[in-house]
């Protein structure tokens, strides 16, 4: 249980960094990290630190795709995790 919490901590502060980095990269019109790196962070469960980092950093926050996609990430990962409460 203890290197499930590790991992999701580090994924999420791992995917909050790549956001960050993605809008500074946009600002200064520089080489972007691709689409499917923010959503694959989001997805394996980094979709607090993919939110956290949409809203602190106003990042990703016009395109329908990360706004809907990474809240039902993180529903999935709730749900995931209820399941997964109730099976130990």
């Amino acid at each position: 249980m203890n290197y499930i919490i590790i991992y999701l901590v580090a994924i999420n502060i791992t995917a909050l960094i790549v956001m960050a980095a993605d809008k500074k990269h946009a600002v200064k019109k520089q080489r972007r990290v691709p689409e499917s790196v923010l959503l694959t962070l989001a997805f394996i469960g980094g979709s607090v630190g993919a939110l956290l980092g949409m809203f602190i950093c106003r990042h990703k926050t016009r395109h329908l795709k990360f706004t809907i996609l990474f809240p039902l990430f993180l529903i999935l990962h709730i749900a995931i995790a209820l399941l997964l409460a109730d099976l130990i």
